[in-house]
């Protein structure tokens, strides 16, 4: 590597940082502001135009709020767990790629942090350790409702990785790749998006991706009503800051690895004959940077839309109880994945690419089925 491609390379890994950082930081004000709409008010609109300057705000108040360790927590676990939490979150976003290359100077060199083999191996293995921060801060702080908030975290990230790492073998099986670059090369054309040939995994994977982030109807380890705060009841000023910021965090990298997996990350309809048009009419090397460019802007569209998809169902359904959060994963969530790995087995057996959507089928028709055969209750009109 010269010194050229590593200058490159090196502006490319604390771009994709920064961004991370940035919209983690305005996923907040966002949320507020969806939050707000779905309420019919306002939302934040005193710091700054439109409440832009809110998440500094709140970064501002954070840093300068007291912090405060309780005298018998343990000292140092208490200060690494959230560290912990932000760093796993941080380093998931190294091995996505956020677009196809840059070309210069006789250089190509991928839009990405790292190109591995086994890129989504290692988003797996990273975030399945973020729950090690929540763990070690929930018992450190010597609080019972944190340590119960710590606990249920650890069992629900458990139990919904398993489905997860089932629905992700499920592409692994149809792409053959562990990159995440490979399986995106694979989605070129529109119809080849794995949410079109792999339905139900796409459905498995998103409702693990909300418990993977402690998002409601998940959010049982920091459940208010029962818990307190959860597992960072005790904590506070840029510790607390550390573990919310981290929920975003998860909530972008999340979203980002849904497009990629299913929604053909950088690619779009048409992608080629732009690609062709703008290289033939802006020369090899600019037309190419200018394609990458539009396919990242793609990318990020997608990506808002799915961060914009888990406040949505925030401030739209109510929280689980814990036995049915477990039920869902361990009865319902993990057989159908396994179901699934077995179907998509058979349809590559016998080149049946949508092998998966039988299923999805049969699972329609029974639900059609169940409801049709269900009791209708009769109100009788009440006497005055």
């Amino acid at each position: 590597m010269n010194l050229t491609e590593l200058i490159i390379k090196s502006i490319i890994i604390l771009v994709i940082f920064g961004v991370t950082l940035v919209i983690a930081m305005y996923s907040t004000w966002a949320e507020r502001k969806v939050a707000g709409f779905m309420q019919d008010r306002l939302g934040p609109n005193r710091a700054g135009p439109f409440g832009l300057l809110q998440p500094l705000a709140d970064a501002g108040k954070m840093f300068f709020k007291e912090d405060f360790i309780p005298s018998q927590a343990n000292k140092w676990l208490f200060i690494i767990g959230p560290c912990l939490a932000i760093l796993t979150a941080l380093m998931s976003s190294a091995v996505i790629p956020f677009g196809d290359s840059i070309r210069y100077e006789g250089l190509t060199i991928p839009v990405q942090g790292v190109e591995i083999n086994i890129g989504i191996l290692y988003v797996f293995g990273v975030v399945s350790l973020g729950v090690y921060g929540i763990m070690v801060g929930g018992w450190a702080s010597n609080n019972k409702f944190s340590l119960l908030g710590a606990i249920r975290a650890a069992s629900q990230n458990i139990s919904y990785e398993i489905a997860m790492g089932l629905a992700i073998i499920a592409i692994l099986m149809m792409t053959g790749s562990l990159s995440l670059r490979s399986i995106v090369a694979g989605q070129e054309s529109f119809l080849t998006w794995n949410v079109f040939t792999q339905p139900l995994g796409f459905i498995i994977f998103l409702t693990c991706a909300f418990a993977e982030c402690n998002r409601t109807p998940f959010d049982l380890p920091e459940c208010e009503t029962e818990l307190v705060g959860g597992y960072h009841t005790e904590y506070s000023s840029m510790k607390l800051g550390f573990y919310l910021f981290a929920e975003y965090i998860n909530m972008f990298v999340s979203s980002a690895v849904i497009s990629t997996l299913y929604f053909g990350g950088y690619h779009y309809p048409f992608m080629n004959t732009v690609h062709n048009a703008l290289t033939g009419s802006l020369g090899e090397v600019t037309g190419h940077n200018l394609a990458t460019l539009i396919g990242m802007l793609v990318l990020f569209a997608k990506i808002f839309f799915f961060i914009f998809f888990f406040m949505w169902v925030r401030w739209t359904l109510p929280r689980f109880r814990y036995d049915q959060l477990m039920n869902l994963g361990w009865k319902s969530l993990i057989p159908l994945s396994i179901l699934n790995v077995v179907v998509t087995g058979f349809g590559l057996l016998y080149d049946i690419e949508y092998a998966s959507w039988l299923i999805v089928i049969v699972m329609v028709v029974l639900a059609v089925m169940s409801s049709a055969r269900a009791p209708k209750r009769v109100v009788q009109p009440q006497r005055s």
